[in-house]
């Protein structure tokens, strides 16, 4: 009987020890999820979490718009890759380095993959009426070449002749503005857009104001302003208009 009881309260311990080593091993884990929306034209494009392809729809690659919720589990001390990859040339595009601690900040993901650039944002074409013209931007290089420890710039849209065709107050490197509305005027005049510091008529940078020409299309018209270096000046392009690729 000592012996049978013995054992019962052997086993009983060992069991208590085996659970509270299975409860610290379950806080040691989080489950995440990556809720992912991108938008890739013309090149086809294959997510991989640490190197295992992601498939979407029964496809391991993509193109065009991309929609997928990605859900694995996280160990304590570890980090998970998510990376983005030309399909075509196994190039890699973009890294996402994901943790037990920040898997957090990477609930949402966006992107836009262009011919030349890659937006970390997502947006919509907006909805522009008939006669209208319709101006959104983002700055995602502000600062690369200016130097600009600024977060956002104001932008004023100008016709040649100088009228204030819209404002914006913000335009930043993370999110496309809201869209600014006017009646469309002609086929072949140019607009320039002229950056200031925020609230200010300051140049953004330097002490010349600096003016980005753009062509305006008949309805959205939905620009990403790079800085560049022209012959060791700095200048701004807005030569890349989303809303073409929607």
């Amino acid at each position: 009987m000592k012996n049978i009881l013995a054992i019962l309260l052997f086993t009983i311990f060992f069991s208590c020890t085996d659970n509270s080593t299975l409860e610290v091993y379950d806080k040691d884990q989080k489950a995440a999820e990556v809720n992912v929306k991108g938008y890739s034209k013309p090149d086809v494009i294959q997510m991989r979490l640490n190197g295992q392809p992601i498939s979407i729809n029964g496809t391991p690659s993509y193109t065009e718009k991309i929609e997928t919720k990605i859900n694995f589990v996280l160990d304590k001390g570890e980090t998970d890759e998510l990376a983005i990859y030309n399909n075509q040339t196994g190039a890699q595009i973009a890294k996402y380095s994901i943790n037990y601690d920040n898997f957090n900040d990477y609930k949402n993901l966006y992107f836009f993959n262009l011919p030349g650039i890659f937006l970390k944002t997502y947006a919509v074409k907006p909805q522009v009426n008939l006669g209208k013209v319709g101006f959104e931007f983002i700055f995602p290089n502000l600062g690369e070449f200016s130097g600009s420890s600024l977060e956002g710039v104001k932008g004023v849209l100008k016709r040649e002749n100088g009228v204030v065709l819209a404002e914006f107050d913000n335009i930043g490197k993370k999110d496309f503005t809201t869209v600014k509305i006017y009646n469309y005027f002609s086929a072949t005049a140019p607009v320039y857009l002229e950056l200031y510091k925020p609230g200010t008529t300051e140049p953004y940078t330097g002490s010349i104001i600096i003016k980005a020409t753009l062509k305006q299309d008949i309805g959205a018209n939905m620009i990403v302003l790079q800085e560049k270096l022209e012959n060791g000046v700095l200048v701004v392009k807005g030569d890349i208009d989303v809303a073409d690729y929607l």
